[in-house]
């Protein structure tokens, strides 16, 4: 498929601002920020419009990824019902360096180059700004964005000089990008398409040029209808401190059907022929949610590499399918360790304590009642009463794998 057939088939098309949209089939250069405002990680919310930086590189696209140290000093008020808190200029560098590294590993091995607004906005004098941008923009232009509008409408919250002329900056990033790399187009969510489309008629007036946007509709869940990319935990993030790597795979793998075939087109680079292959397994059998093990293996991959993504495939067929413990990896173990409670025993210490010291059991007679029933395995295989753990069991580099039930589990360290 050409690029624009390939965007149309995975939805990722909503506004833009050229009319035939082989526009995209030329590969030229194009812009994407990122807001560092509110946190030092992306979500998996603002992974999608990466995929579609991806999409156009892949396509012979030429990217300038921006992180916006300036812009976040300000805030974007789109899609917010109030004035935001202001954080420090060394919160928001903190925040730059954490998703410049998120940004860079995303596109690693692509052309790119990554830019800060800050480097060119901390010389623009206040008049000089007013006279070469400011003068460019109608108020009642302005006044009439949605974003704006909303929050100056009756029962809006109001809004101070400095988110109203958070969109000038904006424009201001994308007529420098133009000036210096040759930037002509500008990619994006829907949520920011007022935003993105400050720079398009500020370019035309300096510069008598014409460029262009393009936005990406947001991805809603179909089964909640509300948007997409938060767990009940919260957003999923992209930082592993924050949303570990078994936890963002278990997100993917425990979506709802709904939505799955449209999640597999906009997550994941699989070709159509791949997806349409996937979704037929997953038609005739549901149950066994092949797609939402495609979809979380492949999202996995790309965000935290591939072997991580291995270890949390190994990790869940351990604890909830068909696998038996082995001799694991440091990724493995490390997967592991992160997610199960580890307590510490003596080589030769009875099951029925180690249910006790591990919480899996509330007292040694309900951890006695529990082996009689046949509801305690280590290492997959069920206990005895009078069953010990020793070292030659803890093949999970020096752990053991505590069992009860289907899915309480804890990792027993020998000493």
């Amino acid at each position: 498929m050409t690029l624009s057939e390939e965007l149309q088939w995975r939805g990722q098309i909503k506004d833009k601002t050229f009319d035939d949209i082989t526009y995209l089939d030329t590969p030229k250069s194009f812009y994407l920020g990122a807001d560092c405002s509110s946190s030092d990680s992306l979500t998996i919310g603002n992974l999608a419009i990466y995929m579609l930086a991806r999409r156009l590189l892949k396509h012979g696209w030429k990217a300038i990824m921006l992180v916006g140290g300036a812009t976040s000093l300000i805030g974007d008020p789109g899609g917010k019902e109030e004035e935001r808190t202001l954080k420090s200029i060394e919160e928001i560098n903190h925040n730059v360096t954490g998703i410049q590294a998120q940004v860079e590993r995303l596109v690693d091995g692509m052309d790119f180059a990554t830019v800060n607004n800050y480097d060119w906005f901390k010389d623009v004098g206040y008049l000089q700004f007013l006279r070469d941008v400011g003068k460019h923009y109608s108020m009642t232009e302005l006044l009439q964005r949605d974003f704006i509008a909303s929050r100056i409408g009756e029962g809006g919250s109001g809004i101070s000089y400095a988110e109203f002329s958070y969109s000038l900056i904006q424009g201001y990033d994308y007529w420098q990008l133009f000036k210096e790399h040759h930037v002509e187009l500008q990619i994006g969510g829907s949520d920011q398409w007022g935003n993105m489309l400050s720079g398009v008629p500020l370019i035309r007036k300096k510069e008598n040029a014409e460029v262009h946007a393009l936005s990406i509709p947001l991805v809603i869940n179909a089964a909640t209808g509300k948007k997409f990319g938060k767990s009940e935990d919260g957003a999923v993030w992209l930082d592993a401190d924050k949303t570990s790597v078994y936890q963002f795979y278990q997100f993917w793998l425990n979506l709802d059907d709904e939505s799955i075939e449209e999640y597999l087109k906009i997550y994941t680079e699989l070709s159509k022929d791949d997806v349409d292959a996937t979704m037929k397994i997953f038609t005739e059998d549901p149950s066994q949610r092949h797609a939402q093990k495609t979809l979380a293996y492949e999202v996995t991959k790309l965000v935290h590499g591939q072997e991580n993504a291995d270890a949390v495939v190994f990790v869940t067929d351990l604890l909830f399918g068909s696998k038996v413990a082995r001799e694991v990896s440091p990724t493995e173990v490390a997967v592991l360790t992160g997610e199960l409670e580890v307590v510490e025993e003596s080589d030769g210490t009875t099951v029925i304590d180690c249910l006790a010291a591990s919480g899996l059991a509330g007292s040694n007679g309900e951890a006695r009642r529990l082996l009689a029933q046949g509801a305690v395995k280590v290492n997959g295989y069920k206990q005895e009463e009078n069953s010990v753990i020793t070292t030659s069991q803890a093949i999970l580099q020096g752990h053991a794998l505590l069992q009860r039930g289907k899915n309480k589990f804890a990792l027993i360290a020998i000493k």
